[in-house]
């Protein structure tokens, strides 16, 4: 009975205790829940309610874009409304960084397809490694992960939501591929661009020049115009870098939405871009063919490695044609050249990159006569009449022994057995050395002009300085003085430099472009324009918005008479005189040959001479047509091409032939060397 009663108590004794356990794990339990809600509630209140616009910004900048679509370039003219220039439509395969895989095998793997279709290296490494390998990697040979990487770092990153361009001028059989792979490649986007297309290539490639990505030591600048981004195609020489602000247009807008692949699937609104201004050259097409044609021909005969022809009108300064040979064809550089490519141009001796009528530097031999003709006679330092003698040689007194005459230093004329007493005019016309040595120089009795008084009238005559073409990358050229010569060598200037420059030899170095100039100067009566190339600008409906206007560089401080003096002796060069090959009875002609010589080595470093001792010769001839009334001046330079008057004036009398419209004459002998 007690047993039994104890048993019982004992259950009831811990039953209570159960209970409540099982109470109090009930209630925290429903704590639990509660706070799970609690929890729940308030980040649902977070998500949809506190933080909701942030969070749909973040998701409508992953899905949607505000995207710049790039203006066409204006299309480029000559003078009578042929097409130089168009744009043509091309594939371009862009990467938006924000859609490439995290993980980085992932990404390389997408890099490696990518290259594989493009022909280019995707790593850096691989980049190093294949150098030479031709692709469409542009000028730098950068891979495609050194083209991400340097636009997006650095002061002037892209967002990640960017495109960023890999490469332009895609094939179309490789954009075709990507496409249908996007999914394996996701952050590739293949688009489609307007592509500069030069029609007639090496032709015009020194006047139009090419567009290509802003150089990073220029990112910059351009950025700063706020009309750029980094990524933009812009002008880089030529016409295309001078007229940028013209051609550019004026960039759209578009609103679109992507998919996770960073795909366009759906445009919800734009703005079209304006297309750039067209622009119409001075340049005549036909003239320039036939220039380029005359050129090599005259090149050929010559054997000269480079050649130069500039044609322009010297009553307003519009150049007609401008050839420089050797050339390239800038329909490389759309879309952007192969290193190959590049690495053959540049490495060119013959530097076919270079536009030789405005950077290529000369002496310009006796086409610079007519300078120290006009001064000569401006200054009073001869008269009309004054006649100087020429007996082929003379010897120049060492300063330091004047009596000794074995320390005299020889000067030359072309002609050996010397030309007699000559004026001014007959000078120019027989381009007697010797004369222009004394008048400027001076000998004996005769004080000269003096070198200072001659470097102020070259300068008049716009040599040392850029003409200012619309054109890239213009030299300006040397008219030596005494204080530059003492800057340069450490040594004073001497009588005998006085002789050189003279001539056109020495220290004097000019573009063929300084020597058209100069020569259209003396031909219109003294007025020195600016050469330029821009006939007139009209806009995307046609209206002109701007139309050439002769622009004056200066005047010629120097008489009417004396100019027609000079002129007239030129006038006799052509009838009677070094340039006698050009003597078209129908179209009265004027001009001025010219043979500069210039130090030459051969592969052994050896300095080059003929038989006779003298060193080689460039080629020069400046002319103006018709006489009584000039409308067109025109050089011919031939680099290492002889003597002016055989190989440089066969050219010009080609081309002004064409010009107006006369037939080609049959060959003729030539006959003993002119000089000049």
């Amino acid at each position: 009975m007690r047993r039994g009663t104890r048993a019982v108590r004992e259950r009831d004794y811990v039953q209570p205790d159960d209970e409540q356990m099982g109470r109090l794990r009930f209630a925290v339990f429903r704590i639990l829940i509660v706070a799970a809600f609690i929890v729940i509630a308030g980040r649902l209140w977070d998500l949809q309610i506190a933080s909701s616009a942030e969070y749909q910004r973040s998701a409508d900048r992953n899905r949607f874009r505000l995207v710049q679509i790039d203006a066409p370039r204006g299309i480029i003219y000559d003078r009578h409304g042929r097409m130089l220039v168009r744009n043509v439509p091309s594939f371009a395969v862009s990467i938006v960084s924000a859609g490439l895989p995290e993980d980085e095998e992932a990404r390389a793997v997408v890099l490696a397809r990518l290259g594989e279709l493009l022909q280019m290296p995707a790593t850096a490494a691989e980049s190093a490694s294949d150098s030479g390998a031709p692709g469409l990697r542009g000028l730098s040979g950068l891979s495609i992960e050194q083209i991400l990487e340097s636009r997006t770092t650095g002061r002037y990153a892209v967002s990640p939501y960017t495109p960023i361009r890999i490469a332009s001028n895609v094939d179309r059989q490789a954009a075709f591929i990507i496409e249908e792979e996007h999914l394996e490649l996701p952050g590739v986007i293949v688009t489609a661009e307007p592509l500069r297309h030069y029609v007639d290539g090496p032709l015009t490639a020194h006047l139009l020049g090419y567009v290509g990505p802003i150089p990073s030591e220029r990112v910059q600048a351009y950025v700063a115009d706020d009309v750029y981004d980094p990524n933009d195609l812009v002008g880089l020489t030529g016409v295309e870098l001078t007229q940028e602000a013209y051609l550019r247009g004026t960039k759209g807008q578009k609103h679109i939405e992507v998919d996770v692949y960073q795909r366009e699937v759906a445009a919800l609104a734009s703005q079209s871009p304006i297309q750039g201004d067209s622009i119409y050259l001075t340049v005549d097409l036909d003239l320039q063919r036939a220039v380029e044609d005359a050129l090599r021909e005259g090149m050929r005969k010559a054997n000269s490695a480079v050649g130069v022809a500039v044609a322009m009108d010297p009553r307003t300064g519009e150049v007609l044609a401008m050839v420089s040979l050797p050339s390239y064809n800038n329909n490389l550089f759309s879309g952007g050249i192969s290193y190959e490519d590049y690495a053959r141009l540049s490495q060119d001796k013959r530097r076919p990159l270079v536009n030789h009528a405005i950077s290529g530097l000369y002496p310009p031999g006796s086409t610079f006569k007519i300078v120290p003709a006009c001064a000569v006679l401006e200054e009073h330092v001869v008269e009309l009449n004054t006649r100087l003698l020429c007996q082929g040689t003379f010897l120049l007194p060492n300063k330091f022994y004047p009596d000794d005459m074995s320390q005299a230093q020889k000067f030359y004329c072309w002609r050996t057995q010397g030309h007699g007493a000559l004026n001014v005019q007959e000078a120019i016309q027989h381009s007697c050395d010797i004369f222009f040595y004394r008048a400027t120089g001076g000998y004996r009795e005769l004080t000269g002009l003096g070198n200072e008084r001659l470097a102020e009238y070259a300068t008049m005559f716009g040599f040392g300085r850029p003409t200012g073409i619309e054109l890239s990358g213009e030299a300006s050229g040397l008219v030596p003085t005494d204080r530059w010569k003492r800057q340069t060598y450490g040594e004073n200037w001497g009588t005998g430099d006085t002789y050189n420059a003279a001539i056109g030899q020495g220290f004097v170095l000019v573009t063929p472009l300084q020597m058209l100039n100069a020569t259209a100067a003396v031909a219109n009566g003294g007025t020195l324009y600016r050469p330029q190339l821009v006939y007139k600008v009209v806009d995307a409906e046609g209206q002109p918005i701007r139309v050439l206007e002769p622009e004056v560089l200066g005047e010629l401080e120097i008489s009417e008479q004396h100019l027609a003096v000079v002129r007239q002796g030129m006038r006799d060069a052509v009838t009677k005189g070094t340039a006698w090959l050009l003597n078209i009875p129908t179209v009265p002609v004027a001009g001025k040959t010219g043979s500069a010589e210039y130090p030459a080595v051969d592969e052994e470093g050896n300095l080059l001479m003929d038989e006779h001792g003298y060193l080689p010769t460039h080629a020069w001839f400046a002319a103006f047509a018709p006489f009584d009334d000039p409308e067109i001046a025109l050089i011919v330079f031939l680099e290492g091409g002889g003597e002016g008057s055989q190989t440089a004036v066969p050219v010009a009398a080609t081309i002004l032939r064409h010009y107006f419209g006369l037939p080609q004459p049959t060959p003729v002998p030539t006959r003993a060397s002119a000089g000049g």
